[in-house]
C-alpha cells in the first residue's frame, strides 16, 4: 500500500512505541480493524526487528508496516529484511533518507522548520513528520504549507488527540501520529481497540 493512498484511508498513524513481539499481532489486529492503515514500531522498543517482521507477515496487505525511531542509516537495510516498508524519524538525517531510498522504502524524516523541511525534501523524504506536533500549532502547519511543494504530505506527530484531529487535518496536515494515547505498554488488546476506534471515528467524521 502506498502512503498517500493508507493516510487516503484514515489519516493515522499508530505509533507503538515499546510493542513487543508477543503484543504485535494482537495489538495489529485491533488497528486493522479500525482501519488505522499504517503501524510503525520504533527501534527503541523490545526485539523491534522481531515484531516489524510478525505484523509485516501478517498485514502487509491491510497497512503499511514498518520502524520508528530510525536514527542510524544502517538500520534501515534491518528493516527492510524484516519486511517493514517505512522509515519514520523524530529527526533529520540525510544519510537515513538517502539509505531510506536505496532500498526503495518510504522515507518520513523528523522535521520542526522550514529550513528542515526543505533540507529533507532535497535529501528524497517522501513525507515530513512535523514533531514534536505539541511545539507548535495547526497555523505552523498552515504556514509551512503555503510556502512547501503543494504535494508534500505532512504528517504531524505529538499532541494529537480525538479531540484536535480536525483542527490538524484543516492546517494542513495529511496525516497525524498519535502514540501512547492509542498503544502503550501494559495496555490491553481490549483497550487498544476501543481507542483504536475512537480516533477512527473521530477521522472518519472529517471526511
Amino acid at each position: 500500500m502506498e502512503l498517500q493512498e493508507a493516510l487516503a484511508k484514515l489519516p493515522i498513524v499508530a505509533v507503538l512505541r515499546g510493542i513487543s513481539p508477543d503484543e504485535a499481532v494482537g495489538v495489529g489486529e485491533a488497528l486493522v480493524a479500525a482501519d488505522v492503515p499504517i503501524m510503525e514500531v520504533p527501534l527503541n522498543s523490545p526485539d523491534p526487528f522481531r515484531s516489524i517482521r510478525l505484523q509485516a507477515d501478517r498485514f502487509s496487505a491491510d497497512a503499511v508496516v514498518g520502524a520508528g525511531t530510525v536514527l542510524q542509516a544502517e538500520d534501515v537495510a534491518r528493516v527492510a529484511d524484516a519486511g517493514g516498508t517505512i522509515i519514520v524519524s523524530p529527526n533529520l538525517n540525510e544519510e537515513v533518507v538517502r539509505a531510506t531510498k536505496r532500498c526503495g522504502l518510504i522515507s518520513v524524516p523528523g522535521v520542526f522548520t522550514p529550513s528542515e523541511a526543505f533540507r529533507a525534501l532535497d535529501a528524497g523524504a517522501d513525507a515530513l513528520k512535523l514533531f514534536p506536533g505539541d511545539g507548535m500549532s495547526p497555523k505552523v502547519v498552515k504556514a509551512l504549507r503555503a510556502v512547501l511543494p503543494k504535494e508534500t504530505i505532512l504528517i504531524v506527530t505529538g499532541g494529537v488527540d480525538a479531540g484536535n484531529i480536525g483542527e490538524w487535518i484543516a492546517g494542513g496536515a495529511n496525516g497525524v501520529g498519535i502514540g501512547s494515547a492509542l498503544y502503550k505498554p501494559g495496555k490491553s488488546v481490549a483497550e487498544v481497540a476501543a481507542d483504536a476506534q475512537r480516533f477512527a471515528e473521530a477521522a472518519k467524521a472529517l471526511a
